[in-house]
């Protein structure tokens, strides 16, 4: 008896150790970045400057506001909702075995972006742009974290679905460019200093890459016991 290919597994066994690597790169450079922010070394002097002079920028506000927005949770979580919904479906249509399993994944992933991100916010404590209220927490941004991992998880599910590699491409770039936006919406409009968004970059493309490796060892587990099936 044959099971159902499941399209969320192919090419992630193809390259194991990348995604490895890339995790080590991110969390190197994540606590590269911590380290400065902390011990307010050049980098967060040059920040800093960056930072205010883009919100003295010409770039018109209300379009800034507008791409900040885009990382509230009211907006990014509903989307990924709706596409961990369709993706799902359209899996148990096709008689994927654990058609539930990229979906769960995407969800427990967005669920990990408070517990990450509010307790790092409570250890640095670091201030926020002029005119921000409160003493800190600003470090890393939790918009824009909720934002890359939302889109990110969502691009990311229907992924395997398409099947152009041209449609593939181009929903990566836009998701790229998406989120690249959102950041900078929330530096023009002082919410943030730029190195809190890039540290939530960081910080997200660990929880997304851990995302794909968990969802790749399990359907790679899922076909090795189902070719140990008898009369499979």
């Amino acid at each position: 008896m044959a099971t159902s290919q499941d399209p969320h597994s192919p090419r992630a066994d193809a390259t194991p150790g990348r995604p490895a690597l890339s995790l080590t790169s991110c969390a190197l450079l994540f606590a590269l970045l911590t380290w400065q922010v902390v011990a307010e070394g050049p980098l967060r002097a040059a920040d800093e400057r960056a930072g205010r002079a883009l919100v003295g920028s010409r770039i018109p506000g209300r379009a800034a506001e507008f791409l900040a927005d885009l990382g509230n949770i009211t907006v990014a979580v509903p989307v990924l909702a709706a596409v961990i919904a369709y993706v799902s479906w359209h899996l148990r249509r096709g008689g994927t075995f654990r058609w539930w399993l990229p979906g769960l994944a995407a969800a427990v992933t967005m669920a990990c972006v408070p517990a990450l991100v509010a307790p790092l916010k409570s250890l640095i404590t670091r201030p926020g742009p002029p005119g921000m209220t409160g003493e800190g927490g600003f470090y890393p941004s939790g918009h824009a974290a909720t934002a890359l991992v939302a889109y990110g998880a969502a691009a990311l599910l229907l992924l395997p679905l398409l099947h152009a590699a041209y449609g593939r491409r181009e929903l990566v770039i836009g998701c790229a460019l998406l989120n690249v936006a959102i950041g900078f919406g929330l530096v023009r409009q002082g919410y943030h200093w730029p190195l809190d968004v890039v540290a939530s970059w960081l910080l997200s493309a660990m929880l997304l890459q851990g995302m794909v490796l968990v969802v790749a060892r399990l359907s790679r587990s899922t076909r090795r016991s189902s070719s140990r099936t008898p009369g499979c």
